[in-house]
């Protein structure tokens, strides 16, 4: 059997658009949790925002509590009335004119007729009532009068089935009879759903009889009940949203539905039938409409309806439940009610989101909870360290050993320079490589002739960075650095913390990616001090106990510096704070404030143990305290170190600076190395 296709209209955006591009989530995540975040409220976050590409949850929140506003300001719900009273007032003026023509009439049936007009109820309700038996004289307003009962009856039907006051217009008897028999077999098919002694015959039966009815095609009873019971459920509390009078002149009209009371018997039984079938549907819910467009019954129906989508895709939107996904969000209804822009924006948080859980940037750890895996940890650690290179591009200096340009002996092998490399260029793959990217350009001034490489005035080759490959080595000179990183409350305070993060990141980033013979130990210091791993450090939330212990941390960047004799000790220390704690001999952490002097005293004994261990020391001396700034320089002189006072966000570039150039022998780095980059704020002591 042939396989019939199916189509619907596209609804995916741009089919060309790229895919989402995760990295611009896992900067801005990572940023986040160097923050303090998690990485599940982090995405969350991130999704929040949302990033370049498209509105994020957060906007379209703000639009969906918009587009609700705008419903309830807009609109009340006195259309239906307001157009039976207009029909009215149209009859009772036709039979007014043709009372008065009529030159034929008797003129005390005239007076009696005129009479009759003029005492009606000022209640439209109660005057159509009193109308049900006059005997019309005038053709048209016999017509407008009938058509008062044609319109409560396609109202009435359009509270329960979309669409079906325009599709009644002009109905005849034998399309009122065919209304009248659908709601008859369809209350008894779902009486007899309730009792469960229906079949999916008995709905098969039914929809073949009855299934123009039903644009949502159903395909089982509890589908067309769903369906119905919604719209039914706004119906009611559009009532349920009139004012009393409102209600009351309603419910006196509905019995002239088309003339006769069987309409409102009919859809009385069909709405205590579905109330009893999902009663967890919102019966008893109203509104308050304050606008001045006036809305039919069927209208106003479909406003609730949309009114209920709209909290639907606000409680999805907000993500504030147990397990939410973005999967969840609704995109139908999101295009329904905001546009189609909207919901190919909330489908690419939805790929965003999915991409970051596939791609291995993020897992549940043991306890549950989201994490940065070590991937995304070295993600987030290149393009750290991209930004500490553009920071520090132009500025004077190359990283200082014994031998420039060769870390040990060639191994014949090459590769692609990167940031951070030392070893020597080759030369001849450098030029090749220039010549073969150049070949394919417009020919350009050469002494070779037309169609050759483009050159220089000079008939140079052109160089480009990536071009250059660099001759690898088979040693290094190998450095054991120790990161102390104060951990203090006035750091988290003074808005330093995340610049501390960061810094960390990118020196681990680039001694694991390029300097890999080196050993980095991270070591943050409060009020103790304690080693950490980079995902440690980076997760680390703000801590606000006072207390900066250098002297525990130099204790501990001087255990790391014996376990490795043969390197390098290099020992970078980031702090905004005089030391105000250290270790008592029964490990007990003593703090006071003012510092007290032997406190100092044994950071002092601690840093010269450093010093006899060989270790470069350079201080990153945050902020601006006179005190502060008094003692680092002292503690500097005493070991032949230097100070760096940066800016927060040059912290990195510092850093990393003062790394490549004091990784040589002692003594080896000068004010042309990386020491004086900052333009006077760093500068040498000793």
């Amino acid at each position: 059997m042939a396989r019939g296709s199916r189509y619907q209209r596209y609804g995916g955006g741009d089919p060309l658009a790229p895919p989402v591009d995760i990295a611009e989530a896992l900067d801005a995540i990572g940023e986040d949790v160097m923050a303090g975040y998690s990485p599940e409220r982090a995405l969350q976050e991130f999704l929040r925002r949302g990033g370049r590409e498209g509105d994020g949850l957060d906007d379209l929140a703000r639009r969906v509590a918009e587009r609700r506003r705008e419903l309830l300001q807009r609109h009340n719900l006195d259309g239906t009335l307001d157009e039976v009273k207009e029909l009215l007032d149209k009859a009772v003026l036709e039979e007014r004119k043709q009372l008065a023509r009529d030159a034929m009439m008797d003129d005390a049936d005239r007076a009696f007729r005129e009479m009759r007009m003029d005492n009606l109820p000022s209640s439209p309700a109660a005057a159509v009532t009193e109308l049900a038996d006059y005997d019309w004289q005038s053709a048209e307003a016999r017509a407008a009068y009938e058509e008062i009962k044609d319109l409560l009856g396609r109202e009435l039907l359009d509270q329960r089935f979309a669409g079906m006051k325009q599709a009644m217009e002009n109905a005849t008897d034998e399309d009122r009879a065919a209304i009248q028999e659908m709601l008859s077999d369809l209350n008894e098919l779902l009486e007899k759903h309730a009792r469960g002694a229906d079949t999916q015959q008995d709905f098969d039966d039914f929809m073949a009889k009855h299934g123009d009815f039903f644009p949502e095609n159903p395909q089982n009873v509890e589908e067309l009940v769903d369906a119905l019971a919604q719209r039914a459920a706004a119906a009611q509390r559009m009532l349920n949203s009139m004012t009393p009078e409102q209600r009351q002149e309603l419910m006196e009209l509905s019995a002239q539905a088309f003339g006769s009371p069987a309409l409102m018997d009919q859809l009385g039984r069909l709405d205590a039938s579905l109330q009893g079938l999902r009663p967890g549907e919102d019966w008893s819910g109203s509104e308050r409409f304050d606008g001045e467009e006036g809305l039919g019954l069927g209208d106003g129906t479909g406003a609730l309806q949309d009114l209920a989508d709209l909290d639907e895709l606000a409680d999805q939107l907000s993500q504030s439940y147990g397990g939410a996904r973005l999967d969840d969000v609704d995109l139908d209804k999101l295009a329904r009610q905001l546009g189609d822009q909207a919901a190919v924006d909330a489908r690419r948080l939805q790929e965003l989101e999915q991409a970051l859980r596939r791609s291995g940037t993020l897992e549940k750890g043991f306890d549950g909870e989201l994490r940065l895996t070590p991937k995304a940890m070295r993600q987030l650690g290149k393009a750290l360290l991209r930004d500490v290179a553009q920071r520090m591009s132009g500025r004077q200096g190359q990283r200082d050993l014994r031998q420039a340009g060769a870390a040990g002996d060639l191994s014949g092998a090459t590769r692609a320079w990167e940031f951070g490399d030392t070893e020597p260029w080759d030369i001849p793959r450098t030029i090749t490589n220039a010549v073969l990217r150049t070949a394919g350009e417009a020919p350009g001034v050469s002494r070779l002739g037309a169609g050759a490489p483009r050159t220089s005035a000079t008939g140079g080759v052109r160089l480009s960075i990536e071009d250059v490959e660099v001759q690898e080595t088979e040693a290094r000179t190998q450095a054991a650095v120790a990161l102390l990183v104060d951990t203090s409350f006035s750091m988290a305070m003074d808005g330093r913390w995340v610049p501390m993060k960061r810094t960390a990141l990118a020196l681990h980033t680039l001694i694991g990616t390029r300097f890999r013979g080196d050993r980095l130990e991270l070591i943050g210091f409060g009020r103790h001090a304690e080693t950490m791993d980079i995902e440690h450090l980076t997760a680390l939330d703000a801590r606000w106990a006072k207390g900066t212990n250098l002297h525990h941390a130099l204790l501990l960047a001087n255990r790391h510096f014996r376990k490795h004799p043969t390197a390098q000790p290099v020992l970078l220390i980031v702090t905004d704070g005089e030391p105000t704690s250290h270790l008592e001999p029964d490990g007990q952490v003593y703090f006071a404030y003012p510092p007290h002097p032997l406190t100092i005293a044994l950071a002092v004994r601690e840093l010269d143990n450093s010093y006899r261990l060989g270790a470069q020391t350079t201080f990153f001396r945050l902020g601006d305290d006179p005190g502060l700034a008094r003692f680092v320089d002292s503690m500097a002189r005493r070991v032949d170190g230097k100070v760096i006072n940066p800016e927060a966000d040059d912290l990195g570039a510092a850093v990393v600076g003062s790394y490549l150039g004091s990784r040589g022998p002692r003594g080896a780095g000068g004010p042309s190395s990386y020491g004086d980059w900052f333009g006077g704020r760093g500068f040498w002591v000793g």
